[in-house]
């Protein structure tokens, strides 16, 4: 099976697009593959349990549901430190996640590792 790794830049402000990301992570998952997100951009707020909880695309699923099917499925999460800094998503928001902070650098190093790439 292949290594996926689904960049996302689109967030709250574009629901079915930051929700088609995860959908499509999922879906990957589901078929075998080994997943990875990085979330840059507006997308770092994805991260967050109260857009976690609250959003949902246009006939692309709840979020928390693509979420929560990723976590169980062994999906890691990447989310840009300078994208999170400049809009408060801080530690706290991380916590008890598989997600990380990273830094443009390692975005690079994961699309190098990884066999196809999404961006969203």
């Amino acid at each position: 099976m292949a290594k996926i790794l689904v960049h996302v830049t689109h967030g709250p402000e574009s629901p079915t697009r930051a929700s088609l990301a995860f959908l499509v992570a999922k879906a990957a998952l589901d078929e075998g593959h080994t997943v990875s997100l990085f979330l840059a951009g507006d997308a770092a707020q994805l991260i967050r349990d109260s857009v976690l909880d609250s959003l949902s695309g246009l006939g692309t699923g709840r979020l928390r549901e693509h979420f929560d099917a990723l976590v169980a499925g062994s999906a890691r999460f990447y989310v840009s430190g300078m994208s999170a800094k400049s809009r408060g998503v801080s530690e706290a928001d991380l916590s008890g996640k598989p997600a990380e902070f990273a830094m443009p650098n390692v975005l690079i190093k994961l699309s190098l590792e990884h066999d196809r790439m999404f961006n969203y």
